[in-house]
């Protein structure tokens, strides 16, 4: 049981499933994000509207916290202004405050846009060099980097989970890429217990049969996923319309993010359902 566990981002939708399940993981529970108010509180949770793009902000936030779950920042491609402040400056300033106030590890929301530009057929592991597709990505890969920096100078663990996509199964891609709810919560989990983590990185996917990604080298984490997309392959290989091999957003491992034009939304053409956790 930790004495305290910040959870960034809270008021997004992945935030809205992991505060129930983290706040059970420690003694004072604190959320935060940008919004004035994320509505009723868990009875261990406090609620602080913070800015992750003011390090003031941060270090009020994760003062005497054990580890922060970093959900927070632009989650879609954007301006690069715009990622500057919340996903760059914002990951640095998580990182120095944990550093400041003696955290033990960040539990970091990566992306699979880190690498978006490999092809899916490659089959990557958590070893495959940085392949950005957007300026969104290109800030996971500051991220995973900047984890890396902190835990080889100062000590600081870090876990960087590349979510491929933690969304309802709609469309062909999601039948590799998806990531349950349920194996996300588990995942979090696994990255706050494990003993000793240094910097890891692990892709955030279920147990699909058709998984573009490879886990092995991150095992020791002791994440088991247990939910498989092939149950919905049947109905979404109906309606789709038949693949094309040139096509990157099919191909890469980033999806529409691999075509879509920089500082441009990639999210705005994948019928992404949200369905916010009501609490």
């Amino acid at each position: 049981m930790l004495k305290k566990l910040v959870l960034t981002g809270a008021a997004g939708r992945l935030g809205s499933y992991l505060r129930e399940p983290l706040a059970r993981l420690a003694d004072e529970f604190v959320s935060t994000d940008i919004v004035d108010d994320i509505g009723s509180c868990l009875a261990n949770e406090t609620y602080i509207k913070a800015d992750l793009a003011s390090l003031d902000d941060m270090m009020g936030v994760l003062k005497g916290a054990d580890m922060v779950v970093h959900f927070g920042a632009i989650g879609d491609e954007a301006p690069f202004d715009a990622i500057l402040e919340s996903n760059i400056k914002g990951a640095y300033n998580v990182w120095e405050a944990a550093y400041q106030n003696g955290l033990r590890r960040v539990v970091y929301a990566s992306s699979i846009h880190a690498v978006g530009m490999h092809p899916k057929t490659d089959f990557i592991g958590t070893d495959a060099p940085h392949r950005p597709d957007t300026f969104y990505g290109l800030a996971k890969c500051f991220a995973e980097d900047l984890g890396s920096l902190y835990w080889d100078k100062r000590g600081l663990e870090s876990v960087c989970m590349r979510i491929l996509s933690a969304a309802q199964v709609n469309n062909p891609r999601a039948l590799g890429s998806w990531l349950s709810y349920d194996d996300l919560i588990h995942l979090v989990e696994r990255a706050i217990d494990t003993p000793v983590t240094g910097h890891t990185i692990v892709y955030g996917v279920s147990n699909n049969d058709r998984a573009p990604v490879d886990n092995h080298l991150a095992n020791f984490l002791g994440y088991r996923p247990k939910d498989n997309a092939e149950q919905f392959a049947e109905a979404v290989l109906a309606e789709a319309e038949q693949a094309n091999p040139q096509d990157r957003a099919q191909m890469c491992q980033g999806g529409p993010f691999a075509t879509v034009e920089l500082g441009n939304s990639g999210t705005a053409s994948m019928n992404i359902v949200q369905d916010k956790k009501e609490l």
